[in-house]
Parts: C-alpha cells; structure tokens; sequence
C-alpha cells in the first residue's frame, strides 16, 4: 500500500491530537505506511509529498478559515499544481476551532478545493452525525455532523484536556477510512 502522509499546522496542540489521531487511525490499516508532516517544515519543499499516495490535510480554523501556516503550504506547492503531481492522489481533511460551529465547514472546503486544483480524489468522513437524534450524545463519533470531514471543538481556554474524546476518535474514524481506500484504488482490495 503507498503511503499516507498527514499533513497538518496545530497553533496550539489541539489540532496536532487530531493529527496524531488521524495517524493512529490510519496505521491501524494492516500495511499503512503512515507518516506525519508539520506544514511549515514541508512549505520549503513539498515535493517530499510526492511518494504518498493519499494526503490528509489539516488545520486549524482561525477566522473562518485555515491558518496562515498552513496556507504558505498551499501556495508553496503551486509548482507541483501547474505539472499536476499530485493528481490521482487520495486526500481528505480536518480542522479544530473552539466555536461548536467556528465556520469549520469553509476551511474543509478550502482543503477540498485545494486538493481538487491538485486533480485529487477526495475522501469525506463517511459518518452519519452523531448527535442529531435525541438518543445522539456528545459521546458518539461526528458530533459536530461533518460529513466533508473532520471537525473537532476544543475550548480556547484549555489545553488538550478541553478536546473531546469522541472527536479524536471520529479523526481516527478517518484516517482509518482513507486507508481504507488507499487500498482499494491502490487495486489491493481490503
């Protein structure tokens, strides 16, 4: 299986988890080569990239949409889009803002639009929202109901221990999706 590259900026931790639980989430796909990548370290080069066969990026939304850092990324790989290198490969994407809304919607878009100009496939999040229903709770996987995917919520005023469970887990829900299909556009059919 190619592997899988998560590419991700973390302003204050909170999306780095969501990163590393993406990552766990992929790896837990027997054959995944998975491998994390800080977006300011790949802006100098990211034709480093070029080997994955799928890329998960992620940000966090500031302001409505992803963070400065991880733009530099986007317009840093221009190169690769104008010889369409990336095309063909698999990506997806995740963000994290305090807000339960946070306009995290128009940064997964951005992602998505991004990985299209690259002539990417995009993988969503393949979950149906998990706290939409009277017997949903905060406890089930895409409680925030991003089908683009994932979202996660974390409190501005906490670290780490202000994220949810349940949202680092619905991050591993997709990293283990996009292994998923790795594998099965890689032709090897798990």
């Amino acid at each position: 299986m190619g592997s899988i590259g998560v590419v991700y900026d973390s302003g204050f931790g909170h999306t780095a988890a969501q990163a590393r639980a993406v990552g766990e989430g992929a790896a837990s796909v027997a054959g995944a080569d998975v491998a994390l990548y800080f977006a300011e370290e790949v802006a100098a080069d990211p034709r480093q990239l070029d080997h994955c066969g799928a890329l998960i990026f992620g940000t966090p939304t500031y302001m409505g949409s992803g963070s400065a850092v991880f733009k530099t990324f986007m317009e840093a790989s221009s190169k690769i889009w104008l010889d369409q290198g990336w095309k063909g490969k698999l990506a997806a994407g995740f963000t994290n803002s305090s807000g339960h809304s946070g306009d995290k919607l128009n940064t997964l878009t951005q992602l998505w639009l991004f990985a299209m100009q690259h002539g990417m496939a995009w993988i969503g999040l393949g979950l149906l929202d998990g706290n939409g229903r009277s017997t949903g709770s905060d406890a089930e996987l895409n409680r925030l109901g991003a089908y683009a995917g994932a979202m996660a919520q974390s409190n501005s005023d906490q670290g780490l221990e202000g994220m949810q469970d349940s949202d680092l887990r619905t991050a591993a829900a997709l990293g283990e999706r996009v292994a998923r299909h790795v594998a099965i556009w890689q032709g090897d059919g798990r």
